[in-house]
Formats: structure tokens, sequence, C-alpha cells
């Protein structure tokens, strides 16, 4: 049906990482085939016809054990691929109907698109054999993938007698490219992931593992001539319904939960005003939380915990935003009324702007022993600026502003960094900030409890609030890595002073600088080994705070290697000299205020994936732990299983549990479980009905405290969430939550919030 690869198109493949740069010419055909999986449309027959025959992960650059070839072609408005994917035991291929971006662990083919060709940045499309969808940015200047992008493309996927099939239509509208007159050059990856014993993935090209930047390896690819982007225009009304009852239980007494219904319309523009410029608009959005945040366990941890991004708005080109350091974590903008964001990328400069109100205003405090959160009730302006220019893939600088304020608060941020690679082997970053903080009395008095200064409680966070005198601060960071196939060497510092704040960032640590050189060795099987990748990472940091006190001191070292089942096993030992909380806690000096404790601790981390929708995992880890509360050192153990299985293609159950437990001189001190279980029945592509159950257990030995604590503490949390999924943008949500608590004043656990919402959206594409 399909016209043989030609021998020199076989020769080119086949070529070494030495061979010359492979350049693929991209056929022009008006015709646009349907998306049905067939792969039988006679326009096919002139798509140019690619190989994937080479193993790149975890192994170098050998022979594929399956065939794959793609047909692709483009007709000025969109990139059409089909992918015929041949396997001798068709009965082996792991593909299951999830929800978007789930699908990692099935078979899967797609494409990488650098449409800039600018090697900084890659479009993923992913696609398994049922079809359902995977995207993301890939982003090489912070080595991370950026899942949480989403495209409006269509496949579809069909397994057959020998292997399956998938046709791809990526409108062109969903790539940042030059569209300046005649034939254009882009990057592409064409790829197949095959998970069996292994997980093998397969390309196109040769991978050179001597050099850390991939995307800098993808082949040009040239066409697009006609390919234009006019004034793409997404209008996306949105309503969301929200019937809340509340109530306060921290008392003998329970009182009957107080209602509240909303009804808040919104809308968010998407506008490509110039083919490179890109501007985003929204009004009163509803930004909620659809989907409960994975639980975490926060007992004996002084800093802040991270949460992740996952809201549409901020999560558009939210990678233009990136930098060596956070500084620009959106989820610090809690309830906006309104957002403006542009962004731009155009021969190397990269352009991108937010500026959006919050109802309220939401401030971390930093310090060297911990952290914590102020919550004014008041709202607040916020704002985000970043300009990148990039020289190839040797060098690129760039800048960051941010701005937050409110009434009786303002933070300012100027940032500029850099990253240059003077060989494929090297990679130097750069990056310096300067901060401007001003609190006056109100926001000083929150963080007392509008108790009057002397009889606050006064802590770190107090202490680092009052001092004006250092409102400006100012912070640095270097790094410096060499990159080899089978080993690499590394080395950086960051000094942050006290004054220092990104606030409308994610620093959690302030008043210290830090020293870190490691080095990691790795070893490749092959096929007369049982394992294919091992390898051995060691490093050794010492921090200090501004006045030279020492704050921790730490070697840690692990090996790791992968086999069969696709399995890991992973265990270190981490031995780590650090302060304790201080004695007097009006004072912010370490030495003479502190005692250094020693930690010494092993862990041991397992995984396997040995079937098809099947993964568990285990993490095991015991030593000395420093006790915060207390300010000793305890005997801590943490388990924490893993497993996720499948019930057929369309039922699958995620469950995870973390066990902690601290002891001291044989006595417990606290005992913690928390359970997150979460079942869904993925319906098809587009639907499915999820139960979420979070539940929280602490157990206290009050005689082993200093303060009074709670001996008992439970927490359970529910979510129940019907989704409909047209494309990422037209959706439709129905759900309930509730949450309650149980401590020493409830003999049992008691709601104090239920919740019952409906989000509609609705994406118009002009």
């Amino acid at each position: 049906m399909f016209r043989s690869t030609s021998l020199t198109c076989a020769l080119l493949l086949s070529f070494n990482i030495a061979a010359a740069p492979q350049v693929i010419d991209i056929p022009y055909i008006a015709q646009s085939a349907s998306i049905d999986g067939e792969i039988n449309e006679p326009v096919w027959q002139s798509a140019k016809e690619i190989t994937i025959n080479n193993v790149t992960w975890p192994h170098d650059n050998t022979p594929s054990p399956v065939s794959t070839t793609a047909y692709v072609y483009e007709n000025g408005e969109a990139l059409y691929i089909a992918f015929i994917a041949k396997d001798a035991k068709p009965e082996e291929i792991r593909a299951h109907y999830r929800d978007r971006d789930k699908i990692w662990n099935d078979d899967l083919v797609g494409i990488k698109i650098d449409s800039l060709n600018n090697r900084q940045n890659a479009y993923q499309f992913f696609i398994n054999p049922l079809g359902v969808q995977m995207d993301s940015i890939e982003n090489e200047l912070t080595k991370n993938d950026n899942a949480s992008w989403h495209g409006i493309w269509s496949s579809k996927g069909m397994i057959v007698e020998d292997g399956y099939r998938v046709e791809v239509k990526i409108p062109l509208r969903v790539l940042n490219f030059n569209d300046s007159p005649g034939r254009k050059t882009m990057a592409m990856e064409f790829l197949r992931f095959l998970p069996r014993s292994e997980r093998l993935r397969i390309s196109n090209m040769q991978l050179d593992h001597n050099n850390s930047c991939w995307i800098c390896q993808m082949p040009a690819v040239s066409g697009f001539a006609s390919a234009k982007q006019n004034s793409n225009l997404t209008i996306t009304p949105a309503l969301a319904v929200t019937h809340t009852q509340t109530r306060d239980i921290d008392g003998a007494i329970v009182p009957d939960f107080e209602s509240e219904t909303s009804y808040d319309p919104g809308l968010d523009v998407k506008w490509a005003v110039t083919p490179d410029t890109t501007l985003n608009l929204t009004l009163n959005p509803d930004f909620s939380q659809v989907e409960a945040d994975t639980g975490q366990l926060s007992i004996n941890n002084s800093f802040s915990l991270f949460f992740p991004e996952k809201r549409a708005f901020f999560l558009e080109n939210s990678d233009y935003f990136s930098s060596h350091l956070n500084l620009v974590h959106t989820r610090n903008v809690s309830a906006p009324d309104y957002g403006i964001k542009a962004t731009s990328s155009k021969s190397g400069h990269t352009f991108a702007g937010f500026i959006a109100n919050d109802d309220a205003t939401h401030v971390l405090i930093p310090g060297n022993l911990g952290s914590s959160i102020v919550s004014l009730e008041q709202k607040s302006e916020n704002a985000a600026f970043r300009y990148r220019y990039d020289k190839g893939d040797e060098l690129s600088v760039g800048a960051t502003s941010t701005l937050r304020q409110s009434e009786d608060y303002q933070n300012q941020l100027v940032s500029i960094d850099a990253k240059y690679r003077p060989t494929k082997h090297d990679t130097i970053k750069l990056q310096a900030v300067g901060t401007d903080t001003q609190y006056d009395q109100h926001f000083i008095n929150e963080l007392c409890d509008d108790d009057p200064i002397d009889s606050c409680d006064i802590n770190e966070s107090v202490l680092r609030v009052q001092n004006q005198g250092e409102q400006r601060g100012t912070g640095y960071y270097a790094s410096y890595e060499h990159n080899r196939k089978h080993w690499r060497a590394f080395g950086s510092y960051r000094n942050y002073d006290s004054a220092m704040r990104a606030d409308l960032g994610f620093v959690s640590q302030v008043d210290f600088n830090k020293f870190v050189t490691g080095f990691e060795y790795r070893w490749y099987g092959d096929e007369s080994n049982w394992w294919n990748r091992a390898n051995w990472y060691s490093d050794w940091d010492i921090t200090h705070n501004e006045d030279g006190e020492l704050l921790e001191k730490e070697v840690q070292s692990n090996f790791k290697v992968q086999g069969p089942l696709q399995s890991t096993i992973q265990f270190g030992f981490d031995h780590r000299k650090r302060t304790g909380q201080r004695h007097d806690e009006s004072l912010l000096n370490i030495d003479g205020n502190t005692d250094m404790f020693t930690e010494n601790f092993q862990w041991m981390y397992l995984e396997m994936k040995p079937k098809a929708g099947v993964f568990a995992g285990l993490t095991l880890n015991t030593g000395n732990k420093l006790d915060i509360a207390n300010n000793r050192l305890g005997q801590r153990y943490i388990v924490k299983p893993t497993l996720d299985f499948s019930l057929g293609r369309h039922f699958e159950v995620k469950l995870r549990h973390t066990y902690e437990r601290l002891e001291h001189e044989g006595d417990n001190v606290y005992t913690a479980n928390l359970s997150d279980a979460r079942f869904t029945y993925q319906f098809g592509i587009n639907s499915y009905v999820r139960l979420a159950l979070i539940n929280l257990d602490i157990e206290r030995n009050q005689q082993k405290y200093i303060d009074d604590v709670d001996s008992q503490y439970k927490k359970l949390s529910t979510q129940l969430l019907y989704a409909y999924k047209l494309n990422p943008e037209t959706v439709l949500f129905v759900g309930y939550s509730d949450s309650g608590y149980k401590d020493d004043d409830l003999s049992n656990i008691t709601k104090d919030s239920k919740t019952f919402f409906a989000k509609f959206s609705y994406a118009w594409l002009r």
C-alpha cells in the first residue's frame, strides 16, 4: 500500500552520530486526511516516509526490535502524521482509556517539534494505541517538561492484528513559528515508546549521550512554504456554579452549617495578535481547583510545602517565565478578578508578561530555619515580566521582574540570568536577584494575630518582618556542570541574604549561602546483562548564614540500577550535621543559640511495572532525625507504598500511603498515617468519573512534647468528580467535595465544609 523506503534514506538513517545533520523535507499536499485511524486514503501514498528504528534509551543507539513507520505531510494549515507500529505480539500492547496526559506507561507514538528551530523548547505530542493524547513542552533552559500545557489537536488510534495504527492532525495554529514567506525550517523527532520488560525509547535519529541537550540534536525539517499564522482567536466563555456549606467547629459546641450559592460567569480570550505574539485575557475566572491536590505530610517540617500550578490561564506559555530560580510561581495568586498575559518569541527574542489582581494576599515569609505564610484579607496587584535572548543553543541571557503590592505591603524583584554552553559537555548557569520589600504595621500585626508586639509569640518570621532596616535584599546563583556519556561532575553556589524576598515566586529560605559539589557515574548494559542502566551519585554541601555561622553540612550518596519488568532498585545514605531550633526565639543568631545535631539515615526505593496497567513502588527510610518541635534527635521510620492497577482498559485504582513514626529514647513521639486513594472509571477518551479519598491520622505522645499539642488529629477529605472534555478548553465538571477533622475536643470526625460545584466552558475557534 505504501512505497518502500529508498536506499538513500535508509543509509542516512543508519549514519553514526558524527555524520552530517539529517534534513527532512516535508511535502505540501493540499488534501486533508480523515483522522479515523484507518490510514487507507490515497493522500498517504504521497507523504514523506520516515523510519523509526533506533533505540536511544535505555540503550545506546541499538536496532529496534519492532518496525515503526511514520508518514508525514502538511497542507499549510496542519501537520498530518500516520504511524504504523508493528508488533509480533499485539496481545502485549499496553493501552488504556485514561484522562489526557495520564498515559505515560502505555505504548506510545509521537513527535517532538522545535517549531522555531532555536533549540530551546520543543512541543511534544504523544498518542497511545487507543488515540488518547498526551502533550507537553520541553524546556532546555530548565530541563523540565511542562506537562500542563494543552494544545487542541486531533488523533485516532486502532489496535490491529499486527500492531496498531495512529493518525494525527496538529493544526499549525497551536505552534509558534516564523511565518515569513518561503520554506521554513523547524526541527522534529519521531518517536515510539515500547514498554515491555524494558521501556524502549525508539527514534528516527541517533542520540549522542555525550550531549546533554537532546533538543539540539533533533533533525532539521524543511517545508511549510505556504503556512501562515492568521489572527487565531479563541473565545472561551465559562460558568461556574458553587454551593458551599461551612461551619467553625473549633470549640465544644458544633454550630449549624452556613450556606452560600454563587453563580460566576467568566471569559477567557486567546488572540494571536501576530504570528509571534499571543495575548491572553481572563475576566472573572473561577480559579478554584477542580481536582484535589495529592496529599502531602508535613508533621516534622518547618518549611512551607510546594504545590504545582494547574490553572489554564497561568499555564499558557508558562515556560516563557522560567529561569534557574523559581521567581514566578503563580499559585501565589489565588482568586483574581482579571488577568492579562502577553507572550512573544521571534528570532531568539522571547518576552512574557502578565498582570492580575487577587481578592486576597498570601505572602510566604522565609527564614533560614523555617518559613510561614501571612494571609491578608485585602486585594493585591501582581505582575511578572520576563525577557530572554537565545543565541543558538550556546548562550541564553534573560531578565525577570515581578511586583506584588497591597495596602500594607509591597515586594519588587529584578533579576538577570545567563546560561552558557561553551562545548556540548559544559554548562554554566548564572543568576543575580535584587529585591525591595516594605511591610507596614498592619502586616506585622497579622503575624501576631493582632496581639501587641510586646505580647506577641515572637518567632523567626516576626523578626524578619519587623526588621525594616533590611528592605533591600540580593541573591546569587552560579553553577557549572561537565557532562560526559559515562560521568558528570558539577558544582553550584547559592547566596540569599536575609532581606531577599521573591514573593511572587517560591523561595522558602533566605539568610544562607550554600555550596554543593558532586559526581555521578553511569553504566550502560547490553543484551548480555540482566540490567540495562546503573548509576552511582554522590554530593557534598555546606551551608552558612550571612554571619558565617554553620547551618548545615551534608554528604549523601546513592546507587541505582534498572532491570527487568521495568524495575528500579535505588539505595543510599545521608550524613548531615544541622542546627536545631533557636533556644531564644527573639534572637536570630545561630552560635550560642542553637544546638548542632548529627543525622544519619539510610533509604531504599523500589519500583516495577511487571505488566500492563500495574505499577508498584516502595520507599523505606530509617535513621536518626531532628525532632523539630522538641529540638532533639529522635529515631525516624518512614514507609511509603504505592500501587496503581487497572481492571480492564477503563477502570483504574491509585493507592498512596505514607507511614511515619518518630521515637525518642524508645518512646513514641508521634505516628502519622496519610492515605490517598483514587478510583477512576474512564468511559472513553472524553469522559470519566473519579472518587478521591484523602485520610490523615496523627497520634502524638503529649508527654514527649514541650508545648501543648493534641494527642490525636484526624482529617478526611473526599471528592466525587464527573468530567467531560471535548478538548482541553471545552469541558464540563460536576462534583461534590467535603472535609472534616477530629482533635481532642471532638469525639469523631466532624465535617466543616461541603461543596457542590458545576463548571462549564466552551471554546470557539476563529
